[in-house]
């Protein structure tokens, strides 16, 4: 799609007036860092649910530092190659990526606190809960103000903009970016602390993003998948919009999965000043009969398509953001645009999460895969975009082959053995169209740079970039701009760069990132080192060359 096509979209208009505004300063991480402050060796670690107590522990403190440079990578360029004197010549696209939102219904009786609170996995809770809408209305808002210095041809959000696939969930989401009233409350209408703007489940007015950026969307593995690894069943359909707290044993360990009972997971207390973590525990613990907790009809579990299909309910460009009608009412949730008609350059949006009816393991649902459908729709693109002599960006969810760790929930994270193609393979497909140039990714909270290097050293075009984006709602708390520049040489190079959310002091963006560090300093889960600059030179065909210097 050429965003020039439409004059409405061309226009930069100033957002509506914010409720919660962000602070007046607006810079990437290549100008100012966020530095977190060490915890001091003799401190006492508070549990993750004493939310009033971290500060007073060292937990969660942070201050600016210096920028980060951008690395210059030349992974993917043959041995020989001499950058010294080369220059950027001419900017081709500028884009931002965000992703792994994971807007979260505090109050649903679906979520799983207990695993938070008493079993150390950070995405089942911690006190960022409170703010996600709230850190989405401030990443927004900093990418307005980055707009206004240099313009953005589109943006991208690449999934998991749900925590559970509930649809009040997504509302949140589109609505923040399209600047409505928002309000972050579910169940019976709290009011924690008496007036407007100054608590978590209060109606604010969302900044919504300049109307002259297109934003397109990727679908995640949480966006339909029960907490991203379960299709939800009978029961998790009926406790979302009923007001029974979810029982459930451990899901990681037990070969039940979500059939597993035995503890109540809790929920969050709307009504309390910090959220109160409530109705969690065995079973056992709970004589009188299952902990409850106003229902919504509006938490209900969303199908695939009822997903896409939500995207055409917008105010923002373009209608359905990037789906078609006719795909979202199949589930199919691949496309392609083009962002700008003066560069040879298409993107292309590929659903590679699990099929809904996969079999279920005890890695459950979420990992990268592709069925027969979906693969030969991408070589067609591919081949394609090769054909018309085009650069081309992939964006999925899921990366695709990136080392996964050894531990935690990213060791889950591998390609699903139920694939119409295996990875390796995928790879070596990838690996066969020279003007494939990068591909952006989320879904592991990581910022990673991997360098897919060509199969045959004497034709290094055929290697390609892979870009991962770190999640909105963990520490550090980023989204990226991404930059394709052309060389002197007639080079092309990509500068990806993290961004940081400007927040306005004592805003529940600012206490959101607080509580974010101090969620990874509790669970000893690494705080340094958490953002990645790079610049990634890529080698372009002869072809490919020529027409780019002739534009």
């Amino acid at each position: 799609m050429d965003k020039k096509s439409n004059d409405s979209t061309n226009q930069k208009k100033e957002p509506e007036k914010a409720s919660y505004p962000i602070d007046t300063a607006v810079f990437t991480t290549a100008e100012r860092t966020i530095v977190p402050i060490p915890v001091p060796s003799d401190a006492t670690k508070p549990l993750i649910h004493e939310l009033t107590q971290y500060t007073e522990h060292g937990y969660g403190l942070w201050k600016y530092g210096a920028g980060l440079p951008h690395e210059k990578r030349l992974d993917l360029m043959s041995a020989g190659y001499d950058p010294t004197a080369v220059t950027h010549s001419s900017s081709l696209l500028h884009f931002f990526t965000m992703t792994d939102i994971h807007l979260t219904d505090k109050e649903s009786p679906g979520q799983v606190p207990f695993y938070g609170d008493q079993w150390g996995v950070i995405s089942g809770y911690s006190g960022i809960m409170l703010y996600t809408t709230h850190v989405l209305d401030a990443a927004v808002q900093t990418i307005n103000a980055l707009h206004q210095k240099k313009s953005f041809d589109f943006g991208i959000s690449l999934g998991d903009n749900c925590n559970c696939t509930q649809y009040n969930e997504l509302r949140w989401f589109i609505d923040v970016l399209d600047g409505q009233l928002i309000t972050p409350d579910s169940g019976a209408k709290d009011d924690p602390i008496p007036g407007p703007y100054n608590d978590y489940q209060d109606v604010y007015q969302a900044a919504g993003l300049d109307k002259s950026i297109p934003w397109y969307q990727a679908l995640g593995n949480h966006d339909h998948f029960w907490m991203g690894m379960f299709p939800p069943d009978d029961y998790i359909r009926e406790t979302l919009v009923g007001d029974t707290i979810i029982n459930l044993g451990n899901i990681f360990t037990s070969t039940d999965g979500i059939k597993s009972r035995g503890y109540y997971m809790g929920a969050l207390d709307g009504s309390t000043p910090y959220g109160d973590i409530i109705g969690a525990g065995p079973v056992a613990d709970f004589p009188a009969g299952a902990p409850t907790v106003p229902a919504d009809p509006t938490r209900r579990s969303l199908l695939r398509n009822e997903w896409l299909n939500e995207f055409f309910n917008t105010t923002s460009q373009p209608q359905g953001h990037g789906f078609t009608e006719a795909d979202a009412a199949q589930g199919f949730a691949c496309y392609s645009f083009e962002p700008n008609a003066q560069v040879p350059l298409k993107v292309i949006v590929l659903d590679n999460t699990q099929n809904d009816d996969d079999p279920v393991d005890a890695h459950g649902t979420g990992r990268g895969s592709l069925d027969s459908k979906r693969y030969d729709w991408l070589v067609n693109e591919l081949d394609q975009g090769q054909a018309e002599d085009k650069l081309m960006i992939l964006a999925t969810h899921i990366p695709i082959g990136a080392t996964p760790e050894s531990s935690g929930l990213n060791a889950l994270m591998s390609w699903c053995p139920y694939a119409a193609v295996t990875e390796p393979d995928l790879i070596a497909k990838l690996h066969s169209y020279p003007n494939l140039i990068l591909l952006v990714c989320g879904h592991r909270h990581l910022n990673m740079v991997t360098a897919l290097k060509s199969p045959d050293d004497s034709r290094p075009e055929l290697g390609f970039w892979e870009v991962e984006t770190a999640s909105l709602r963990e520490f550090p708390q980023q989204l990226r701009t991404i930059e394709v520049v052309k060389n002197s040489d007639n080079t092309v190079s990509i500068l990806a760069t993290n961004v940081d959310p400007a927040v306005k002091e004592g805003s529940f963006a600012d206490i959101s990132r607080s509580y974010a560090l101090a969620a990874q300093q509790i669970f000893d889960l690494p705080t340094e080192n958490r953002s990645y600059n790079a610049e990634l030179v890529v080698q372009l065909t002869p072809e490919m060359q020529k027409k780019l210097a002739n534009l």
